[in-house]
């Protein structure tokens, strides 16, 4: 299983961003996976969940702001960030949150003026 995460860097705040994460290894159409992002120093917080049936949850956090998607034909995972806050600077990183668990070696998205 490998997940290679892309697409990160340094924005302004209330501009957009994509991430996009490859995925190669396993079933992906069929695999439910998830963004997360971590701060030094602190636990991991989970972004945003595409589930194999097709169910999306977002935590609130982001909720209005940011979008996961999915193309099954290229077997990528998206994470759409709009409107972006200082706060949400952090390493990004997506996941196979189905056995086996998987996770990508992230991308750092920064947010500053």
């Amino acid at each position: 299983v490998q997940l290679v995460e892309s697409g990160g860097g340094l924005v302004h705040p209330g501009e957009s961003l994509t991430l996009s994460c490859v995925a190669s290894g396993f079933a992906f159409s069929t695999a439910p996976m998830s963004w997360a992002r971590q701060v030094p120093g602190k636990a991991v917080e989970w972004v945003a969940h595409f589930y194999a049936d097709g169910t999306r949850a977002y935590a609130d956090s982001v909720q209005g702001r940011f979008t996961i998607s999915r193309d099954n034909d290229k077997n990528t995972l998206y994470l759409h960030m709009n409107s972006l806050k200082p706060e949400d600077t952090a390493e990004y990183f997506c996941s196979k949150i189905s056995t086996p668990m998987a996770r990508g070696r992230g991308i750092q998205v920064t947010v500053s003026s």
